[in-house]
């Protein structure tokens, strides 16, 4: 078994637990995943199976990903999701759905965005999550990324729903802290869900409780043909 299989990850567990599923169904040790997602967050994960698919990861980290979001406005938490501690507590203002769409403009284009101090990111060596655990704050350079688009779905208060389609490195948990600064008070996100990477979308995903073997087999796509779709993503979408 060879190829490119697409999974919906379920809350509560990481990336790296469905490729240990994976591997007790395929028995196959040789299996990658093309861009990791939080615990508490779900959605598409891209799996590559074989030698020769794991070469391609590249291919697909470099994609835009489509997420949406939940972001609860008032509290602030030291992971700036719904899994950390609450670090501070501040009113939400009234004002907030009227300035939505002022303030989701602000962030449209290439920004400036810092990593969240619980991130995978290496400083000196040493992931941040692993001093951020010490309750070691370190300065984090802000790097450029691009946000394609930013939609409001749904307020009721104090929970905003919104979508976005993001460049690689661009962090969904610290795109919400700097909305809810903008709006004039803190947040951390609630939910936070993958539809797509390029153009592949969670639609077309297996829940991690229809894997089986079978399931697989009659899932897995040939590495060559999904590297024909991303080279047409990309010769369409930057053309």
């Amino acid at each position: 078994m060879q190829g490119v299989i697409f999974i919906d990850k379920p809350t509560g567990m990481t990336s790296f637990d469905v490729i240990r599923r994976l591997r007790v169904v395929t028995e196959i040790r040789k299996i990658g995943h093309a861009g990791t997602l939080d615990p508490f967050a779900t959605g598409l994960l891209i799996i590559c199976i074989s030698r020769q698919a794991t070469r391609c990861i590249d291919e697909f980290t470099q994609l835009d990903k489509t997420y949406t979001a939940i972001l609860k406005l008032g509290e602030k938490t030291d992971t700036a999701d719904i899994e950390g501690k609450i670090i501070e507590i501040k009113d939400v203002p009234d004002t907030v759905e009227q300035n939505i769409d002022d303030v989701f403009s602000l962030f449209l284009g290439e920004i400036d965005q810092v990593p969240p101090q619980f991130s995978a990111i290496k400083k000196d060596g040493v992931r941040l999550y692993k001093t951020a655990r010490k309750g070691i704050q370190v300065e984090i350079e802000p790097r450029k990324v691009f946000i394609h688009t930013l939609s409001f779905l749904n307020y009721q208060e104090p929970y905003l729903e919104f979508s976005s389609t993001v460049s690689k490195g661009t962090y969904i948990r610290s795109l919400g802290e700097d909305i809810a600064a903008k709006l004039g008070t803190v947040g951390h996100l609630t939910e936070l869900r993958r539809d797509a990477i390029g153009p592949f979308s969670v639609k077309d995903a297996l829940s991690l409780e229809d894997i089986t073997e079978r399931a697989l087999e009659n899932s897995i796509k040939p590495i060559e043909e999904i590297i024909s779709l991303v080279q047409k993503y990309k010769n369409e979408r930057y053309s």
